[in-house]
């Protein structure tokens, strides 16, 4: 099972204290978890700001080591676009709570993972 992250996924455990990789080894078991370096761009990118969401970049930045980072894609679109064309492309499991980002990617028929009652990660198939 392939599952690739969004950057908000990256911000949950230090916004909602939910531990990713645990949940997602709750639903899939072992899985091969990756995300895309535009993602981790836009985490660099929040994470030099001030508050909440960029203390949560600062984990969720963390966190990186522990998937595997797809290098940058070709031309320049952005990570949801990104994400997207390599779910797509795999057959990978998408998790995200971005709803603009979830509803197209089910109306694609591409699977995702997305927060449930902020305690908790559930799948929804597209």
């Amino acid at each position: 099972m392939r599952v690739l992250v969004d950057t908000n996924a990256f911000l949950m455990p230090g916004q909602f204290g939910i531990d990713l990789f645990t949940e997602l080894e709750r639903l899939f078991g072992a899985c091969d978890i990756r995300t895309v370096r535009e993602v981790a761009a836009e985490l660099e990118g929040i994470a030099r700001g001030r508050g909440r969401d960029a203390a949560a970049a600062r984990l969720g930045l963390a966190l990186l080591p522990r998937c595997t980072v797809e290098e940058a894609g070709p031309g320049r679109a952005g990570a949801d676009a990104r994400l997207a064309g390599v779910a797509e492309r795999d057959g990978s499991i998408v998790v995200t709570n971005d709803r603009g980002l979830r509803e197209a990617l089910l109306a694609r028929g591409i699977a995702v993972v997305s927060m449930r009652g902020k305690k908790r990660l559930e799948l929804v198939r597209g």
